[in-house]
């Protein structure tokens, strides 16, 4: 296996090709490994189920060196499984979500990840284009990312906010 300059490692020539093939509005679903990763990319748009050998906060900060996230729809740009509301989070599964936020925050300051309870996760990662799916052990190590817009100067394109001039 070959490496690219600027291009982390852990993306592999099948995670790239992924990435590139989805479209604005697509999403990826970065599971752990005890998730139901092949059932949810048998119903996925690709088909695609990538294993890659690293924690989720790892894959997550990887896929966000390339992966735009949809600045225009910020509220379904990035989500992450909680428990359903009558479950306590385990400390594991805390630890495992505020560094994948972390993560996120960091590549797209923009975006307050948002959570999804157990089952409206599940329902939502039904609609995902491509599972890619970690060697995190961390229970409720589970976020769907969707795409953005690279912009003409090669970033993430974000919406313009006009003010109003109220004279």
């Amino acid at each position: 296996m070959g490496l690219l300059k600027n291009v982390p490692p852990l993306l592999t020539a099948d995670l790239l090709h992924t990435l590139r093939n989805m479209g604005h509005g697509d999403k990826l679903l970065i599971c752990d490994c005890n998730f139901p990763a092949a059932k949810a990319a048998k119903q996925s748009t690709s088909g695609k189920h990538i294993v890659i050998t690293a924690d989720l906060p790892a894959v997550i900060d990887a896929v966000c060196t390339l992966l735009p996230l949809d600045l225009f729809d910020v509220h379904n740009a990035a989500l992450y499984m909680t428990p359903q509301p009558d479950v306590k989070l385990p400390e594991a599964g805390r630890e495992v979500t505020e560094a994948a936020i972390k993560t996120i925050k960091k590549h797209c300051p923009g975006i307050g990840p948002g959570p999804r309870d157990r089952f409206q996760f599940y329902e939502e990662s039904n609609s995902c284009f491509a599972v890619v799916q970690t060697l995190e052990r961390r229970p409720y190590g589970n976020v769907i990312l969707q795409k953005g817009v690279v912009g003409p100067d090669g970033k993430d394109l974000r919406p313009v906010v006009e003010s109003v001039n109220h004279m």
